[in-house]
């Protein structure tokens, strides 16, 4: 997406009040706790095992990094996980 692209989507979320995560393709992440991960706008699984889970996005990936992480739930663009949340690092595309 170009800068330009980018800016017109701004300004129109803002014009309208949409939420940012839907007007600029960004994941959604919901904690409760340390313990369960609900992670929305997502597109596809690159990694997992009990320790770290990647998740591709339209702009990039996210990394997250725990113990005893467990896919409960997959969903074409939904992701439930659970275990005990360490980090969460954002790794857009460049």
């Amino acid at each position: 997406m170009s800068k330009l692209q980018k800016q017109i989507r701004t300004l129109v979320g803002r014009y309208f009040d949409l939420p940012s995560d839907v007007v600029l393709d960004l994941p959604r992440i919901t904690t409760i706790g340390s313990v369960h991960f609900y992670i929305e706008n997502h597109t596809g699984l690159l990694h997992f095992s009990d320790r770290e889970i990647k998740i591709q996005y339209k702009q990039g990936h996210v990394r997250i990094r725990g113990k005893e992480l467990v896919v409960k739930t997959m969903l074409k663009e939904e992701l439930l996980l659970e275990g005990e949340l360490q980090s969460v690092e954002f790794f857009p595309d460049s």
